[in-house]
């Protein structure tokens, strides 16, 4: 049912005198939140930022993941929850079958029917990681890009110890909307891609290194003092925050490409 339908339905309610006005006041002021117990569900999220909330899963119960996915659903979200573990995961896949879960990502997507259509338009992300051990971060940055809808080039293995690599991966951030890149140690890379490149370039420090990279704060930065005009940093670990930023900008090109540039 739409927001107008509801809303709809509710005055008619009143009006018939099924509900008083206290009661339409109580729900018009919790419309689109949905209260599972443990969470309060943001369901109208999606009107307002453009894509439903997704699930933070690291310290919830499996039990509360499922209400919290179950409401998600049942109001046509397509569900995603991060930082899943393979134990959560494995009991959740029992009550929805038809979800997929990235055991390297700790993702798990529980994707409408009407989803498995891929959009007309769609915009470009490309995830770039400096290390194979800065898998799991870009495999999580991955899977929030797809999720928002977007089309993903995955570059990994690419570092500045092997300049050369980047190189031959070049014609993979030629046309994308935004690039998230995927860097511990020093976090040089994002500096080198951004000098590549005539999008927004996500940096995402890992805390991938030895004592020095202090768990990320050195990559962190590194990113931030970036001399790439075109450098953003988001948190240390952050996989899900650069894929989100990067899917929203590729989204939002992607539309605008598709109706024309607005009134000026």
């Amino acid at each position: 049912m739409s927001d107008s339908a509801r809303l709809r339905d509710l005055a008619e309610q009143l009006a018939a005198g099924r509900i008083g006005v206290d009661d339409f006041v109580q729900r018009a002021a919790s419309w689109g939140i949905a209260d599972v117990g443990e969470a309060q569900v943001d369901l109208d999220r999606a009107r307002r930022c453009g894509f439903p909330e997704v699930v933070y899963g690291e310290g919830k119960r499996v039990e509360a993941l499922e209400k919290i996915l179950a409401v998600l659903i049942a109001n046509g979200a397509d569900a995603f929850a991060t930082r899943v573990s393979a134990e959560k995961a494995e009991v959740l896949l029992r009550r929805f079958p038809q979800a997929r879960y990235n055991p390297v990502a700790r993702t798990f997507r529980v994707p409408l029917a009407s989803s498995a259509e891929e959009p007309k338009v769609r915009g470009i992300v490309t995830v770039v990681t400096a290390g194979s051990s800065d898998l799991p971060v870009a495999e999580e940055a991955k899977e929030t890009a797809l999720w928002t809808g977007a089309e993903v080039r995955f570059v990994q293995d690419v570092g500045v110890a092997g300049p050369h690599r980047l190189r031959a991966n070049l014609h993979l951030l030629q046309g994308a909307d935004a690039v998230v890149v995927v860097a511990g140690m020093e976090g040089a890379l994002p500096s080198v891609v951004g000098g590549f490149t005539a999008c927004p370039v996500i940096g995402v420090p890992t805390s991938v290194g030895y004592g020095a990279n202090f768990g990320g704060i050195s990559a962190l930065l590194s990113m931030l003092n970036s001399c790439a005009a075109n450098v953003v940093v988001v948190n240390i670990d952050a996989g899900f925050k650069g894929g989100y930023v990067a899917g929203l900008i590729a989204k939002n090109a992607a539309l605008r490409r598709q109706n024309g540039p607005g009134p000026s």
